[in-house]
């Protein structure tokens, strides 16, 4: 079976058999996620048909770096398929799929 994982910093903080695959990128679902290393920012932005993203920092030991990855906690209607799945930032984060 298949598997999506994220790599930071040599860790892996997201590993799924399932997700979501939206304009290129991989949202892994909430139960995937080390939240551990995941902290929520004030960074907010828009898309015109998915709607408001929220972001977090990713820390794992001493290599920090804000807003890596987003997710829509109240998406649009034609994006209810990712609520609450996160997607990082692919030049941030290292993502597989095998």
């Amino acid at each position: 079976m298949p598997t999506a994982t994220a790599v930071f910093n040599g860790k892996t903080i997201a590993k799924a058999e399932s997700w979501e695959t939206v304009e290129g990128n991989v949202y892994f679902p909430p139960s995937s996620l080390d939240k551990s290393v995941l902290s929520v920012t004030d960074t907010h932005t828009v898309c015109p048909w998915k709607g408001v993203a929220s972001y977090y920092t990713i820390k794992v030991d001493d290599k920090e770096v804000k807003d890596a990855a987003w997710f829509y906690p109240e998406p649009k209607e034609k994006a209810m398929s990712i609520k609450d799945y996160v997607a990082f930032y692919k030049n941030k984060v290292d993502i597989s799929t095998a």
